[in-house]
């Protein structure tokens, strides 16, 4: 077949330009309620959306003030898991003092694995060891372990002390107590 010489043959090789327009062009307010709006509907969504912006550097359509209360969230959700063991822990250890009779193999074991997860824990986030020295904390976690002690074993609530007899030392060693 011959080829195509002439006018015919340079518009066939020349490329056409595709003109594409936008299917959403929106504001910056727009795009701000936009992003609100999958915040609330669907957060798994928007998370998974932000990170995809994140990773493809389009930081100006990441919902930053949503952003920021999900990381502060992460933290807050750390420094409960840690209160929630440590207060789990502490029923184990006043049930081991208050009800010896009732010490066994599953009581040393449950105590083994709250002593395990609350210290992997710390060691993954060394920055949750700082509050186990403040007093405030430490007492929400007393008051949590004597309530929760009282619903599982009927003792009564006064028959605690009012602050915890032991150090976090102490709670998180392995070779304590000698109940």
């Amino acid at each position: 077949m011959p080829r195509p010489t002439g006018e015919a043959h340079t518009r066939r090789r020349t490329p056409q330009r595709l003109h594409l327009t936008p299917i959403h062009d929106a504001s910056n307010e727009a795009d701000t309620t936009t992003r609100t709006a999958g915040y609330e509907q669907d957060v798994i969504t928007w998370v998974n959306e932000q990170a995809r912006l994140l990773r493809a550097g389009e930081f100006d359509r990441l919902d930053i003030e949503h952003l920021a209360e999900e990381i502060e969230d992460v933290g807050k959700s750390e420094q409960r898991e840690r209160a929630n063991r440590m207060a789990a822990l502490l029923v184990h250890l006043l049930k081991c003092r208050y009800q010896p009779e009732r010490r066994g193999k599953s009581w040393e074991s449950r105590l083994g694995a709250q002593r395990l997860a609350l210290t992997r824990r710390l060691q993954k986030t060394p920055s949750l060891r700082i509050g186990l020295e403040d007093p405030d904390w430490w007492e929400d976690a007393w008051l949590d372990a004597r309530t929760e002690t009282t619903k599982e074993t009927s003792i009564d609530f006064d028959v605690f002390p009012p602050v915890c007899p032991w150090t976090a030392s102490q709670v998180l060693d392995d070779h304590w107590p000698s109940i």
